[in-house]
C-alpha cells in the first residue's frame, strides 16, 4: 500500500533524510554522555604542543593554543564514527527482524556486491580501521605516551598506517570488485588499468594529509560536513541511494558534533575522526566514480595540507618561514583573525566550491 503512495524517488528522498535526521538525533542524545566521561577522566592533552612536525619550536601555534590544548578533552570524533557504526547496524538488524516492514528494508542501508558501486561496507570498514587507529593515537597523546615529546604515535608510522589502510583498499577494489576506471569530467569514462591502485593509494594519504584542518572550534567538523554532503548529493544523482544515505548518515552525525564543537568546544575531533573521516573521504570519492572533482569539492583540504608542505620546505631549503604559521588557518589566527570569522568564512569558501564540483561531476 505505501509502496502506492510513493513512488521510488520519493523513497529514497525520505530513506536519505529519514538516516540523517537519525543520525543527528542519535548523536545529540549520547553526546552529553560522552562529554561527562571526557571531562570525568581528564581525557585531554597533560602536556600542550611545543613542537612543530619537524622538530622545531612551534612558538606561535603554542602562544595561540597553550590554554585550551590542556582544558578541552581530545577523542569528540568518537562521537561521529560510532554514530554512524550504530545508525547502520541498527537498521540492518531491524530490517531483517521485521524483514515484512516496508520502510524497515528499504532503510537498511548496508550493502555489497561484485558489481555494485554503491555498496557502504567498504566505507563503514574504512571509516572503523582509520578511527580505531587515530583513537590509538589521541590516546597515547593523552597520557604523553608514544613517539612525540608531547605523546602521540611518530609520524612515521601513522604514515605507515594510513598506507597500509590505502594499500589494502586499493588491492581490494582493484581485484575483487575490478574497478579500473576514473571519470574524466566532460568526458565519461576512461579506463587506467593498473594505475588504479597507486592512485587510490596517493589519493587515501592526500586526503589524510588534509586532515591538518582541525584546530579552531567548529572548523574540521563544518568543513567534513559540507564535503560529505556534495558526495551525497553526487551518488544520489547517480542513483547510488545506498552511498548517498551513508554519506548523509556522516553529515548527519557531524552535525551533532558541531553543536558540542562550536565555540567554545565541549570537545575536540581529535585523530580518531581526523583519520577516519579523511579516509572514508578518499572510499567514497571512488565508490561514487568522483575522484577528480575531489581537490574541488575538498579544496580546503588541499590549501590547508598544500600550507604546511610550503611551509616545511621553506623552513628547511630556504631557512625561513612563508606563514607565520601552519597549517593556513592557523596563520590567519596570528594575523589577528578571530576563530569564528575563520571557521565561517571557510565555511561558506567550501560551500561554493563544493557546488562547483557537484556541478562538474554532474555536468560531465
Amino acid at each position: 500500500m505505501i509502496s502506492q503512495i510513493f513512488n521510488p524517488l520519493e523513497v529514497q528522498i525520505v530513506k536519505v533524510f529519514f538516516l540523517c535526521a537519525s543520525a543527528l538525533t542519535l548523536a545529540f542524545l549520547w553526546a552529553p554522555i560522552l562529554i561527562k566521561f571526557l571531562f570525568r577522566y581528564q581525557l585531554w592533552r597533560k602536556k600542550a604542543r611545543t613542537k612543530a612536525i619537524d622538530g622545531k619550536p612551534a612558538d606561535v601555534f603554542y602562544g595561540l593554543h597553550k590554554e585550551r590544548e590542556v582544558s578541552v578533552p581530545r577523542l569528540g570524533g568518537v562521537l561521529i564514527w560510532v554514530t554512524v557504526i550504530l545508525v547502520a547496524f541498527i537498521f540492518a538488524i531491524l530490517s531483517r527482524i521485521f524483514p515484512d516492514s516496508f520502510w524497515l528494508s528499504k532503510l537498511d542501508f548496508l550493502t555489497c556486491g561484485q558489481s555494485c558501486r554503491g555498496q557502504t561496507w567498504l566505507p563503514l570498514a574504512a571509516l572503523l580501521a582509520a578511527s580505531l587507529l587515530g583513537l590509538g593515537d589521541d590516546v597515547l597523546q593523552i597520557f604523553n605516551k608514544g613517539g612525540y615529546k608531547a605523546g602521540g604515535i611518530t609520524f612515521t608510522r601513522r604514515f605507515l598506517a594510513v598506507l597500509f589502510i590505502g594499500i589494502v583498499g586499493a588491492i581490494w577494489f582493484y581485484t575483487k570488485l575490478d574497478f579500473n576506471t576514473l571519470h574524466l569530467p566532460f568526458v565519461g569514462d576512461i579506463a587506467i588499468g593498473f594505475w588504479y591502485i597507486p592512485l587510490f593509494i596517493l589519493t587515501v594519504l592526500a586526503c589524510w594529509s588534509g586532515g591538518v584542518i582541525d584546530g579552531i572550534d567548529g572548523l574540521a567538523g563544518g568543513v567534513f560536513g559540507i564535503i560529505f554532503m556534495a558526495f551525497g548529493i553526487i551518488s544520489f544523482a547517480d542513483a547510488q541511494f545506498n552511498l548517498a544515505a551513508f554519506c548523509f548518515v556522516v553529515a548527519g552525525a557531524l552535525m551533532a558534533f558541531l553543536w558540542f564543537n562550536i565555540p567554545p568546544a565541549k570537545f575536540y575531533m581529535g585523530e580518531t575522526g581526523v583519520i577516519g573521516l579523511t579516509a572514508t573521504l578518499a572510499v567514497v570519492a571512488f565508490l561514487s566514480n568522483s575522484v577528480l572533482v575531489l581537490p574541488i569539492i575538498g579544496g580546503l583540504l588541499v590549501v590547508e595540507a598544500g600550507s604546511v608542505i610550503i611551509q616545511l620546505l621553506a623552513k628547511k631549503f630556504l631557512k625561513r618561514k612563508v606563514f607565520l604559521c601552519a597549517p593556513f588557518h592557523h596563520h590567519l589566527e596570528a594575523k589577528g583573525w578571530l576563530p569564528q570569522q575563520i571557521t565561517m568564512r571557510f565555511w561558506l569558501i567550501n560551500i561554493a566550491i563544493a557546488i562547483v564540483g557537484i556541478a562538474i561531476r554532474l555536468i560531465g
